[in-house]
């Protein structure tokens, strides 16, 4: 699913293959899409496109000269799981382009086209980004991390901070796929920092949240046991880092790993592994 690096690559891609390209004639929309209709036509304009977060903004202006008179337009994309641009030849239009420029005589022949196959994509008239969303992470850092700051106490930081990097009123342009990438680069250090410490490196003048409100610290600890589950496994290569995890939270954990009834503990089976390669070199046959 595009998300914000998709978008901002989407953008960069329209600003260096159409900056030279002029376009001209309607907007075509295809019949099958539900999305508005784009109410702009003229004789020759150009396109440049901006992105923030999970939106691009699509301007379409007018030359000097261009007939009928236009005012440039603007639209806002939002590419849902599977949106695009692509500039192809005005007669090999891919299948699900549902909106298409066309350029202007006498240059190539060709057409921008807004692709999405599964149709979750949508546009809107106007230019307008979406109310509620946060400063894009990747063109606005300082105004996101102030934003973040500003709003610890919001209740979204109640949650586990898998769900709260979800929230695009602070988090604008991140997705499934980037969460999952963030929260792998930090499950080391959540074994010794957890999320409270993140809160702490995060607020001006080393200030932590916790040190002013005794609620926040059990806030912040339940969202440190619901995201670094204690009976987690560690994922088949990192077998190290999930076992100095497990291993730490084991002691303190009333629910840790699972009980010597049902499960022998870890000292225990690196034993038995230890004995069984033992075993096995004391047997290799000799050559």
């Amino acid at each position: 699913m595009p998300e914000g690096p998709e978008l901002h690559l989407a953008s960069r891609f329209v600003n260096e293959a159409c900056g030279g390209l002029v376009f001209g004639g309607c907007v075509e929309k295809s019949p099958i899409s539900r999305n508005p209709e784009v109410p702009f036509e003229s004789s020759a304009y150009r396109i440049s496109a901006s992105a923030r977060g999970k939106e691009l903004r699509l301007t379409l202006s007018p030359l000097p000269g261009a007939q009928p008179p236009q005012e440039p337009l603007a639209l806002v994309f939002r590419f849902g799981m599977s949106g695009s641009f692509q500039l192809v030849p005005r007669d090999m239009l891919p299948p699900h382009a549902h909106l298409r420029f066309y350029t202007a005589p006498p240059g190539p022949r060709l057409a921008l086209c807004f692709v999405d196959i599964r149709r979750f994509g949508h546009w809107d008239l106007g230019g307008e980004w979406q109310p509620g969303r946060g400063p894009c992470v990747l063109l606005e850092y300082e105004q996101f991390r102030e934003n973040v700051l500003q709003n610890l106490a919001d209740k979204a930081f109640d949650r586990p901070i898998c769900e709260a990097l979800l929230d695009q009123r602070f988090f604008n342009g991140i997705g499934n796929y980037l969460r999952a990438e963030i929260l792998y680069r930090l499950i080391p250090e959540f074994s010794s920092f957890h999320f409270r410490g993140i809160l702490d490196l995060w607020h001006p003048k080393g200030e932590s949240p916790t040190r002013r409100n005794p609620r926040d610290c059990s806030r912040v600890l339940r969202t440190e046991r619901r995201t670094l589950h204690p009976q987690a496994r560690p994922l088949l290569g990192h077998e190290g880092h999930g076992e100095a995890s497990l291993s730490k939270l084991q002691p303190s954990s009333p629910r840790g790993l699972a009980s010597n009834r049902t499960q022998k503990p870890l000292q225990s089976l690196k034993s038995e592994e230890e004995g069984a390669t033992s075993t096995l070199r004391h047997h290799r046959p000799q050559r």
